[in-house]
């Protein structure tokens, strides 16, 4: 039975994680894989993801995690499969989608973390990582498909949910979020998160969990 936790920013919500598990989640091993946020940017701009990714970390490892990370354009396919194969979860990072789905693809690991949801292993993604369930991708201005050549404006995805996610609403980080989802998303079926808020998907159930809003971390301004 598939097990899906997807999440906005994992950190705002990971205080649900433990009721929709349904298990003692202390000592088990989760690999953590980066690599959405590994695409050439700026240094404010990595500056930012640093923070997000090492909230997600803290946030795994306040609940009893041990993380192993595992940055997969980095890695031989032999490595990237044993991590997967020898983990209790898995947990995927935010960032470029696109990006994200090309170095997948490229090493092989689209379909190994497939197989491992297709087994039963818990699944967790924080914005890029939980669009990566999607059916496909749209160009719609949040990520730019140019960042994946490689794929060749192939944007499939991995297909675990039958709707498009809007993440991080609230936020406004393209601009209004309302008239942007006017914009791409109005003839879609979609379901829009935010930052305290995940998608939680258990065989054919689908929910939203909603944390308090004061869970998400304040990003520091500089």
């Amino acid at each position: 039975m598939k097990k899906l936790f997807l999440a906005s920013w994992f950190a705002g919500s990971a205080s649900l994680l433990p009721a929709f598990a349904g298990e003692d989640l202390s000592g088990k091993k989760v690999v953590f894989i980066p690599t959405a946020g590994f695409y050439e940017m700026s240094d404010e701009e990595r500056k930012g993801m640093g923070f997000i990714n090492n909230a997600d970390k803290e946030a795994l490892k306040n609940l009893g995690f041990i993380v192993e990370e595992l940055e997969i354009a980095n890695e031989t396919s032999e490595k990237i499969e044993k991590s997967i194969t020898n983990a209790d979860c898995i947990f995927v990072c935010g960032g470029n989608t696109f990006f994200l789905m090309q170095e997948l693809k490229r090493k092989g690991a689209d379909k190994m973390i497939s197989h491992h949801i297709e087994q039963g292993k818990l699944y967790m993604g924080t914005s890029a990582g939980s669009v990566l369930m999607q059916k496909d991708f749209i160009a719609d201005g949040v990520d730019d498909p140019t960042l994946a050549p490689d794929l060749k404006g192939d944007f499939s995805g991995l297909g675990y949910i039958d709707f498009y996610l809007y993440v991080h609403y609230g936020g406004n980080y393209w601009g209004d979020d309302d008239e942007f989802i006017s914009k791409y998303y109005a003839k879609l079926n979609y379901k829009k998160i935010s930052d305290n808020q995940a998608v939680t998907v258990k065989g054919e159930k689908i929910e939203i969990v909603t944390a308090d809003e004061n869970s998400v971390p304040a990003i520091p301004m500089e």
